[in-house]
């Protein structure tokens, strides 16, 4: 069960018109939420869209994109991929 308050949510996936949102409270990941997909900024509707939600009474009052901190997301999850592909190969792996 989710507390009311504020939280960082991940839009993990869409089925049937239902999101599911996985939520990040102070870093640590909680239940995820499911909502109408039409509670989802049109823009927010794709994979990995981060979002703070409210919700009240355990239902989700308001939904906001958060642009900055997608774009932030997957710029550090990008560069952590181009930099373990950038790694020399291991003395054993040029042997093969």
């Amino acid at each position: 069960m989710v507390t009311d308050g504020e939280y960082t949510a991940v839009l993990d996936r869409i089925e049937d018109d239902v999101a599911v949102l996985l939520l990040e409270q102070e870093g640590e990941q909680v239940p995820e939420v499911l909502i109408p997909q039409a509670k989802v900024p049109s823009d927010a509707r794709h994979q990995d869209a981060v979002l703070t939600i409210r919700l009240s009474d355990e239902q989700v009052v308001s939904v906001d994109y958060d642009a900055n901190e997608t774009s932030r997301r997957h710029e550090a999850v990008q560069s952590q991929f181009d930099r373990l592909a950038d790694q020399p190969p291991l003395d054993d792996e040029m042997d093969r």
